[in-house]
């Protein structure tokens, strides 16, 4: 069920949002189902697998994971909720669930929009995992949930507000220089990263969670990780010739330790765009603002 009246305050948003059903994707059921057939020879990893291909079931198994407060800091990631919960348990709790085409039939444009951003969660969750395995985390699973639910509130205000989601995306087109959050204020009357942590806090979700999606934390190497590659997935949708991936890489660089040829080739981009990229590691300090899109 659409929004059609959506809420004027940040309370509001935080209360539509958590009494709705939350979709997952089409394809994620039909995974589940075929899963299911073959149960007996079935593992926590194989469940894992799915979960983290799924933004929306992710958060789900998570947040029922830690209902009632028990298991809120021993859930370090999808594994050990999948773990904490038993296979039989899971397929109980998460079967016939509504999908996100089939709440959003008859939008095209929405559907096409909550799509673009869960593969953009989805890329952001891969860099995310690859660069703390490089810098030697001690739990690269948490990094990259963190980075795959990061932009949760923006996925959902797609799934049950498609018309303000529409309009904020709208605004930024017509204004290359507006700020994310800046387009959120003025159409929700408050940046979508506030509802996100508010969502955190309402269903418990693992402190970890709060803490990387938090940009109050920026300083934490953790929250660097999570938040750099959340950046350059936005800024490559579309390709990768975005002004800011030049400032996005130079970041990852720092992070990471290693130079642009290295961090090129980690990356594994198509051939033909390398050229430009690697011209791009001049400095940027004469551009300006590094990220003026960015929350």
């Amino acid at each position: 069920m659409l929004d059609k009246h959506p809420p004027h305050d940040l309370a509001g948003w935080l209360a539509l949002v958590s009494e709705r059903e939350m979709p997952v994707l089409r394809q994620t059921t039909r995974r589940l189902d075929l899963a299911r057939q073959d149960i007996d020879r079935l593992s926590g990893r194989d469940i894992t697998d799915i979960v983290l291909q799924d933004p929306l079931l992710a958060v789900r198994v998570v947040a029922y994971a830690v209902s009632g407060g028990r298991l809120q800091n021993d859930i370090t990631n999808i594994a050990s909720a999948v773990m904490m919960l038993g296979v039989d348990p899971f397929f109980r709790k998460f079967e016939r669930l509504l999908t996100l085409e089939s709440l959003l039939r008859g939008q095209p444009q929405a559907l096409l929009g909550v799509l673009q951003v869960i593969v953009r969660t989805q890329r952001a969750a891969r860099y995310a995992h690859e660069w703390a395995f490089a810098r030697h985390d001690m739990n690269v699973e948490e990094v990259a949930l963190a980075a795959l639910l990061h932009d949760l509130a923006e996925i959902l205000l797609w799934c049950f507000a498609p018309q303000q989601a529409m309009e904020i995306r709208s605004r930024l087109h017509a204004d290359r220089s507006l700020r994310s959050a800046s387009a959120q204020q003025e159409v929700l009357g408050f940046p979508l990263a506030d509802l996100q942590l508010a969502l955190c806090h309402a269903w418990h979700l693992p402190e970890f969670l709060t803490t990387m999606m938090d940009e109050g934390n920026a300083h934490l190497p953790r929250v660097q990780n999570v938040k750099l590659a959340v950046n350059l997935a936005r800024h490559s949708t579309n390709g990768w010739t975005d002004p800011a991936i030049a400032n996005d890489f130079t970041a990852v660089e720092n992070l990471l330790r290693i130079n642009r040829e290295t961090l090129l080739q980690r990356l594994q981009l198509p051939p033909e765009v390398l050229p430009g990229l690697i011209r791009a590691e001049t400095s940027v300090a004469d551009a300006g603002s590094p990220d003026r899109r960015q929350r």
